[in-house]
Protein backbone atom coordinates (compact mmCIF):
# COMPACT_ATOMS: atom_id res chain seq x y z
CA UNK A 1 0.00 0.00 0.00
CA UNK A 2 2.80 2.29 0.95
CA UNK A 3 4.27 1.97 -2.93
CA UNK A 4 0.37 2.97 -4.19
CA UNK A 5 -0.02 6.14 -1.73
CA UNK A 6 3.64 7.10 -3.39
CA UNK A 7 2.14 6.95 -6.75
CA UNK A 8 -1.19 8.42 -6.04
CA UNK A 9 0.57 11.86 -4.33
CA UNK A 10 1.11 12.93 -7.49
CA UNK A 11 -2.46 12.75 -9.20
CA UNK A 12 -5.36 14.89 -8.60
CA UNK A 13 -6.99 14.46 -5.14
CA UNK A 14 -10.76 15.28 -4.95
CA UNK A 15 -11.96 17.90 -2.34
CA UNK A 16 -15.24 16.61 -0.63
CA UNK A 17 -17.37 19.56 -0.59
CA UNK A 18 -17.36 22.96 0.74
CA UNK A 19 -17.34 21.83 4.21
CA UNK A 20 -14.35 19.39 3.83
CA UNK A 21 -12.46 21.99 1.52
CA UNK A 22 -8.42 22.08 2.41
CA UNK A 23 -6.75 22.99 6.03
CA UNK A 24 -9.89 24.01 7.28
CA UNK A 25 -11.35 26.32 10.08
CA UNK A 26 -10.67 24.56 12.90
CA UNK A 27 -13.79 23.89 15.44
CA UNK A 28 -14.08 21.50 18.37
CA UNK A 29 -16.78 19.40 18.43
CA UNK A 30 -19.36 20.71 21.01
CA UNK A 31 -20.12 17.40 22.75
CA UNK A 32 -18.68 15.48 25.38
CA UNK A 33 -16.00 12.71 24.54
CA UNK A 34 -18.57 10.08 24.61
CA UNK A 35 -17.91 7.20 21.59
CA UNK A 36 -20.29 4.91 21.19
CA UNK A 37 -18.84 1.03 21.52
CA UNK A 38 -19.32 -2.17 20.31
CA UNK A 39 -18.05 -5.44 21.02
CA UNK A 40 -17.68 -7.64 17.86
CA UNK A 41 -17.77 -11.31 18.13
CA UNK A 42 -16.26 -14.08 15.73
CA UNK A 43 -18.28 -16.15 13.47
CA UNK A 44 -17.68 -19.81 12.56
CA UNK A 45 -18.46 -19.05 9.10
CA UNK A 46 -18.60 -16.34 6.47
CA UNK A 47 -22.15 -15.53 5.77
CA UNK A 48 -23.49 -15.92 2.55
CA UNK A 49 -23.70 -12.06 1.09
CA UNK A 50 -26.72 -11.46 -0.93
CA UNK A 51 -27.95 -8.70 1.00
CA UNK A 52 -30.71 -9.52 2.62
CA UNK A 53 -29.22 -10.07 6.11
CA UNK A 54 -31.31 -13.34 6.24
CA UNK A 55 -28.08 -15.49 6.98
CA UNK A 56 -28.11 -16.94 10.25
CA UNK A 57 -25.12 -15.93 11.46
CA UNK A 58 -26.43 -12.41 11.13
CA UNK A 59 -29.03 -13.80 13.87
CA UNK A 60 -26.56 -14.29 16.44
CA UNK A 61 -24.94 -10.60 16.16
CA UNK A 62 -26.33 -8.16 18.17
CA UNK A 63 -27.46 -4.60 16.24
CA UNK A 64 -25.62 -1.11 17.53
CA UNK A 65 -27.54 1.30 18.63
CA UNK A 66 -30.27 3.19 16.34
CA UNK A 67 -28.21 6.00 14.30
CA UNK A 68 -28.87 9.78 15.69
CA UNK A 69 -28.21 13.18 13.63
CA UNK A 70 -24.34 13.78 13.17
CA UNK A 71 -24.34 16.72 15.70
CA UNK A 72 -26.08 14.79 18.42
CA UNK A 73 -28.72 14.39 20.63
CA UNK A 74 -29.38 18.06 20.75
CA UNK A 75 -30.24 18.40 16.92
CA UNK A 76 -33.46 16.32 15.76
CA UNK A 77 -33.74 12.98 15.27
CA UNK A 78 -33.70 10.91 12.54
CA UNK A 79 -37.63 10.15 10.97
CA UNK A 80 -35.88 6.69 9.06
CA UNK A 81 -34.56 4.22 11.63
CA UNK A 82 -30.51 2.49 10.84
CA UNK A 83 -28.64 0.51 12.11
CA UNK A 84 -25.54 -1.99 12.01
CA UNK A 85 -24.41 -5.57 13.05
CA UNK A 86 -20.38 -6.71 12.49
CA UNK A 87 -18.68 -9.88 13.05
CA UNK A 88 -15.57 -10.71 11.73
CA UNK A 89 -13.05 -13.96 10.97
CA UNK A 90 -9.48 -14.30 10.03
CA UNK A 91 -9.86 -13.11 6.89
CA UNK A 92 -13.17 -10.00 6.43
CA UNK A 93 -14.69 -7.72 8.96
CA UNK A 94 -18.59 -8.47 8.16
CA UNK A 95 -20.78 -5.65 8.48
CA UNK A 96 -24.76 -5.49 7.76
CA UNK A 97 -26.78 -2.53 7.86
CA UNK A 98 -30.52 -1.90 7.54
CA UNK A 99 -31.98 1.51 6.66
CA UNK A 100 -35.32 2.23 6.46
CA UNK A 101 -36.83 4.47 3.57
CA UNK A 102 -40.31 4.69 2.23
CA UNK A 103 -38.59 5.67 -1.43
CA UNK A 104 -35.34 3.99 -2.34
CA UNK A 105 -33.65 5.84 -4.83
CA UNK A 106 -30.15 5.69 -6.22
CA UNK A 107 -28.47 7.36 -10.10
CA UNK A 108 -24.95 6.68 -9.85
CA UNK A 109 -23.93 3.64 -11.43
CA UNK A 110 -20.02 4.25 -11.48
CA UNK A 111 -17.60 3.12 -9.45
CA UNK A 112 -15.72 5.93 -7.32
CA UNK A 113 -18.52 8.31 -8.08
CA UNK A 114 -19.44 11.12 -5.32
CA UNK A 115 -21.53 8.43 -3.94
CA UNK A 116 -23.18 10.99 -0.98
CA UNK A 117 -24.83 12.63 -4.04
CA UNK A 118 -27.48 9.85 -3.76
CA UNK A 119 -28.82 8.77 -0.64
CA UNK A 120 -25.84 6.44 0.79
CA UNK A 121 -24.62 4.40 3.57
CA UNK A 122 -20.78 5.04 4.93
CA UNK A 123 -18.15 3.33 6.80
CA UNK A 124 -15.17 4.83 8.06
CA UNK A 125 -11.95 2.97 9.68
CA UNK A 126 -9.05 4.15 11.62
CA UNK A 127 -6.96 0.74 12.67
CA UNK A 128 -4.60 2.20 14.73
CA UNK A 129 -6.45 5.08 16.21
CA UNK A 130 -4.22 7.60 15.23
CA UNK A 131 -6.41 9.88 13.45
CA UNK A 132 -4.33 9.66 9.96
CA UNK A 133 -4.42 6.82 7.54
CA UNK A 134 -7.85 5.64 7.75
CA UNK A 135 -10.28 4.79 5.14
CA UNK A 136 -13.62 5.33 3.68
CA UNK A 137 -16.19 3.25 2.27
CA UNK A 138 -19.73 4.52 0.36
CA UNK A 139 -22.48 2.26 -1.39
CA UNK A 140 -25.63 3.27 -2.48
CA UNK A 141 -28.94 1.15 -3.34
CA UNK A 142 -27.45 0.43 -6.86
CA UNK A 143 -24.63 -1.30 -5.14
CA UNK A 144 -22.44 1.56 -6.47
CA UNK A 145 -19.36 2.02 -4.21
CA UNK A 146 -16.76 4.52 -3.66
CA UNK A 147 -13.38 3.72 -1.48
CA UNK A 148 -11.05 5.71 -0.61
CA UNK A 149 -7.48 6.10 1.83
CA UNK A 150 -7.26 9.06 3.92
CA UNK A 151 -3.80 10.21 4.56
CA UNK A 152 -4.40 12.68 7.04
CA UNK A 153 -8.44 14.32 7.75
CA UNK A 154 -8.85 17.32 5.46
CA UNK A 155 -8.66 19.87 8.52
CA UNK A 156 -5.22 18.99 8.56
CA UNK A 157 -4.19 18.97 4.93
CA UNK A 158 -2.07 22.07 4.27
CA UNK A 159 -1.66 21.24 0.45
CA UNK A 160 -5.32 19.32 -0.48
CA UNK A 161 -3.53 15.88 -0.62
CA UNK A 162 -4.97 13.76 1.78
CA UNK A 163 -7.70 11.78 -0.15
CA UNK A 164 -6.14 9.30 -2.37
CA UNK A 165 -9.49 8.78 -4.29
CA UNK A 166 -8.97 5.89 -6.95
CA UNK A 167 -7.75 3.48 -4.23
CA UNK A 168 -9.81 0.67 -4.07
CA UNK A 169 -10.07 -2.09 -1.69
CA UNK A 170 -8.89 -5.26 -3.24
CA UNK A 171 -11.53 -8.14 -2.13
CA UNK A 172 -14.28 -6.29 -1.14
CA UNK A 173 -17.22 -8.29 -1.78
CA UNK A 174 -20.73 -6.44 -1.18
CA UNK A 175 -24.49 -6.60 -1.72
CA UNK A 176 -27.53 -4.47 -1.52
CA UNK A 177 -31.45 -5.46 -1.37
CA UNK A 178 -34.15 -3.54 -1.81
CA UNK A 179 -37.18 -4.15 0.46
CA UNK A 180 -39.51 -2.65 -2.40
CA UNK A 181 -38.72 -1.29 -6.18
CA UNK A 182 -36.04 0.96 -6.58
CA UNK A 183 -36.64 4.49 -8.39
CA UNK A 184 -40.35 3.32 -8.21
CA UNK A 185 -42.65 6.55 -6.90
CA UNK A 186 -45.54 4.30 -7.31
CA UNK A 187 -45.07 1.98 -4.29
CA UNK A 188 -43.99 2.54 -0.54
CA UNK A 189 -40.79 0.45 0.38
CA UNK A 190 -39.70 -0.55 3.73
CA UNK A 191 -36.09 -0.50 4.02
CA UNK A 192 -32.56 -1.46 2.03
CA UNK A 193 -30.08 -3.27 3.70
CA UNK A 194 -26.51 -3.63 2.77
CA UNK A 195 -23.51 -6.65 3.37
CA UNK A 196 -20.19 -5.65 3.53
CA UNK A 197 -17.16 -8.04 3.73
CA UNK A 198 -13.66 -6.15 3.90
CA UNK A 199 -10.50 -8.11 3.88
CA UNK A 200 -8.15 -7.64 6.69
CA UNK A 201 -5.46 -7.65 3.67
CA UNK A 202 -6.47 -4.33 2.58
CA UNK A 203 -6.87 -2.58 6.28
CA UNK A 204 -3.61 -4.16 8.13
CA UNK A 205 -1.17 -1.99 6.40
CA UNK A 206 -2.52 0.66 8.89
CA UNK A 207 -3.28 -1.12 11.89
CA UNK A 208 -0.78 -1.64 14.83
CA UNK A 209 1.42 -4.52 14.21
CA UNK A 210 0.61 -4.33 10.17
CA UNK A 211 -2.16 -6.92 10.91
CA UNK A 212 -6.08 -8.01 11.47
CA UNK A 213 -6.91 -7.43 14.98
CA UNK A 214 -6.66 -9.58 18.06
CA UNK A 215 -9.09 -10.62 20.72
CA UNK A 216 -9.45 -7.80 23.03
CA UNK A 217 -7.97 -4.81 20.72
CA UNK A 218 -10.46 -2.31 19.58
CA UNK A 219 -10.09 0.06 16.46
CA UNK A 220 -11.69 3.24 15.80
CA UNK A 221 -14.83 3.02 13.29
CA UNK A 222 -17.97 5.26 12.35
CA UNK A 223 -20.65 4.78 10.44
CA UNK A 224 -22.98 7.28 8.37
CA UNK A 225 -26.30 7.29 6.79
CA UNK A 226 -26.68 10.56 3.78
CA UNK A 227 -30.36 11.39 3.15
CA UNK A 228 -32.03 13.56 1.25
CA UNK A 229 -35.27 15.23 1.36
CA UNK A 230 -37.15 14.31 -2.18
CA UNK A 231 -40.41 15.41 -3.83
CA UNK A 232 -42.16 12.85 -6.83
CA UNK A 233 -42.81 14.61 -10.02
CA UNK A 234 -44.49 12.21 -12.08
CA UNK A 235 -42.52 8.67 -12.38
CA UNK A 236 -39.74 10.19 -11.18
CA UNK A 237 -37.67 11.75 -7.46
CA UNK A 238 -36.01 15.05 -7.59
CA UNK A 239 -34.12 16.48 -4.62
CA UNK A 240 -36.18 19.13 -3.05
CA UNK A 241 -35.11 22.56 -3.88
CA UNK A 242 -34.43 25.32 -1.11
CA UNK A 243 -36.09 28.20 -2.33
CA UNK A 244 -34.02 31.09 -1.07
CA UNK A 245 -30.92 29.63 -2.55
CA UNK A 246 -32.77 27.39 -5.53
CA UNK A 247 -30.73 24.64 -4.86
CA UNK A 248 -30.97 21.35 -4.09
CA UNK A 249 -31.68 21.29 0.28
CA UNK A 250 -29.07 20.31 2.23
CA UNK A 251 -28.75 16.59 3.02
CA UNK A 252 -29.32 15.10 6.74
CA UNK A 253 -26.29 13.43 8.47
CA UNK A 254 -26.66 10.26 10.41
CA UNK A 255 -24.20 8.48 12.09
CA UNK A 256 -23.82 5.66 14.89
CA UNK A 257 -21.23 7.76 16.57
CA UNK A 258 -22.21 11.45 16.69
CA UNK A 259 -19.23 13.66 15.95
CA UNK A 260 -20.77 16.91 17.53
CA UNK A 261 -20.39 19.22 14.18
CA UNK A 262 -21.06 18.08 10.61
CA UNK A 263 -17.49 16.78 9.53
CA UNK A 264 -17.64 13.11 9.02
CA UNK A 265 -13.69 13.91 9.57
CA UNK A 266 -12.82 13.82 13.16
CA UNK A 267 -11.61 10.03 13.61
CA UNK A 268 -11.30 10.99 17.53
CA UNK A 269 -14.71 11.01 17.43
CA UNK A 270 -15.77 7.91 16.11
CA UNK A 271 -16.51 4.62 17.63
CA UNK A 272 -14.82 1.99 19.10
CA UNK A 273 -15.20 -1.09 17.95
CA UNK A 274 -13.58 -4.00 20.30
CA UNK A 275 -12.99 -7.06 19.24
CA UNK A 276 -13.76 -10.53 20.71
CA UNK A 277 -12.74 -14.24 20.39
CA UNK A 278 -16.16 -15.29 21.61
CA UNK A 279 -18.97 -16.45 18.83
CA UNK A 280 -21.50 -14.40 18.13
CA UNK A 281 -24.65 -15.57 20.47
CA UNK A 282 -22.31 -16.44 23.21
CA UNK A 283 -22.66 -14.61 26.65
CA UNK A 284 -21.54 -10.85 26.20
CA UNK A 285 -18.47 -9.45 26.77
CA UNK A 286 -17.91 -6.01 28.25
CA UNK A 287 -16.09 -3.50 26.13
CA UNK A 288 -12.92 -1.68 28.41
CA UNK A 289 -12.13 1.83 27.70
CA UNK A 290 -8.66 2.17 27.56
CA UNK A 291 -6.32 4.60 29.76
CA UNK A 292 -4.78 5.29 26.22
CA UNK A 293 -7.91 6.68 25.32
CA UNK A 294 -8.34 9.22 28.00
CA UNK A 295 -5.07 10.19 27.59
CA UNK A 296 -5.32 10.55 23.75
CA UNK A 297 -8.32 12.86 24.31
CA UNK A 298 -6.79 15.20 26.55
CA UNK A 299 -4.35 15.17 24.03
CA UNK A 300 -6.90 16.44 21.60
CA UNK A 301 -8.41 19.18 23.68
CA UNK A 302 -4.83 20.70 23.59
CA UNK A 303 -4.42 19.99 19.88
CA UNK A 304 -7.53 21.75 19.21
CA UNK A 305 -6.76 24.45 21.63
CA UNK A 306 -3.52 25.19 19.83
CA UNK A 307 -5.25 25.04 16.16
CA UNK A 308 -7.77 27.97 17.50
CA UNK A 309 -4.94 30.04 19.58
CA UNK A 310 -2.88 30.16 16.42
CA UNK A 311 -6.02 31.67 14.34
CA UNK A 312 -6.06 34.10 16.75
CA UNK A 313 -2.90 35.43 17.75
CA UNK A 314 -0.70 34.07 14.60
CA UNK A 315 1.60 31.49 16.80
CA UNK A 316 1.13 28.28 18.87
CA UNK A 317 2.59 28.53 22.49
CA UNK A 318 3.94 26.93 24.98
CA UNK A 319 2.22 28.30 27.98
CA UNK A 320 -0.87 26.14 29.01
CA UNK A 321 -2.18 28.79 30.73
CA UNK A 322 -2.76 30.25 27.35
CA UNK A 323 -5.29 27.47 26.09
CA UNK A 324 -8.16 28.30 28.67
CA UNK A 325 -7.61 24.76 29.63
CA UNK A 326 -6.60 24.91 33.37
CA UNK A 327 -3.42 22.79 33.93
CA UNK A 328 -4.78 20.05 32.03
CA UNK A 329 -3.60 17.61 34.30
CA UNK A 330 -5.09 14.00 33.98
CA UNK A 331 -5.06 11.16 36.49
CA UNK A 332 -2.12 8.72 36.07
CA UNK A 333 0.01 11.29 33.95
CA UNK A 334 2.68 13.91 35.05
CA UNK A 335 1.33 17.67 33.58
CA UNK A 336 1.54 17.95 30.19
CA UNK A 337 4.73 19.63 28.01
CA UNK A 338 4.44 21.97 25.57
CA UNK A 339 6.95 22.63 22.76
CA UNK A 340 6.41 25.68 20.00
CA UNK A 341 6.89 27.54 17.25
CA UNK A 342 5.21 30.40 15.38
CA UNK A 343 3.94 26.95 12.77
CA UNK A 344 4.96 23.90 14.96
CA UNK A 345 3.94 22.85 18.39
CA UNK A 346 4.09 19.36 20.27
CA UNK A 347 2.04 18.35 23.40
CA UNK A 348 3.22 15.04 25.48
CA UNK A 349 2.09 13.54 28.09
CA UNK A 350 4.31 11.56 30.41
CA UNK A 351 2.78 8.42 32.01
CA UNK A 352 3.49 8.36 35.87
CA UNK A 353 6.31 5.81 36.74
CA UNK A 354 7.25 4.56 33.63
CA UNK A 355 9.00 5.72 30.32
CA UNK A 356 5.61 5.73 28.07
CA UNK A 357 4.41 8.85 26.55
CA UNK A 358 1.88 10.09 24.59
CA UNK A 359 2.62 12.72 21.82
CA UNK A 360 0.14 15.40 19.49
CA UNK A 361 1.72 17.29 16.70
CA UNK A 362 0.03 20.92 15.08
CA UNK A 363 -1.28 18.04 12.09
CA UNK A 364 -3.47 15.94 14.75
CA UNK A 365 -1.19 12.98 14.64
CA UNK A 366 -1.12 11.02 18.09
CA UNK A 367 1.50 8.41 18.87
CA UNK A 368 2.93 6.64 21.81
CA UNK A 369 6.72 7.38 22.24
CA UNK A 370 9.30 6.90 25.16
CA UNK A 371 11.88 9.39 26.12
CA UNK A 372 14.75 7.20 24.94
CA UNK A 373 13.07 5.41 21.33
CA UNK A 374 10.45 7.48 19.69
CA UNK A 375 8.11 5.13 18.13
CA UNK A 376 9.59 4.05 14.70
CA UNK A 377 8.03 6.00 11.63
CA UNK A 378 6.72 8.59 13.93
CA UNK A 379 8.49 12.35 14.46
CA UNK A 380 11.34 12.37 16.84
CA UNK A 381 10.11 14.61 20.07
CA UNK A 382 13.92 15.40 20.08
CA UNK A 383 14.28 16.91 16.55
CA UNK A 384 13.79 20.68 17.19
Amino acid sequence: MKLLILLFLSCSFFALGAAEGSYQKMAAPKIPFAPRAYVCCRTPRPPALNGKLDDPVWAEARWTEDFVDIQGERSPAPWFRTRVKMVWDDEFLYIGAELQEEHVWATLTKRDSVIFMDNDFEVFIDPDGDSHNYYELEINALGTVWDLFLIKPYRDDRLGQAAVTYWDIQGLRSAVHVWGTLNDPADIDTRWTVELAIPWAALQECASGRRPPRPGEQWRLNFSRVEYRIDIQGSSYKKQVDPTTGKPREEENWVWSPQGLINMHYPEMWGFVQFSGREAGSEAEAFVLRDEDRIKWALRRIYYAERMHRERTGAFTEDISRLGLGEAVIEGCLPPILKATPSLFEAVYQVQGGGESWHIMQDGLVWKGSDDKPDPGKPDPQAW
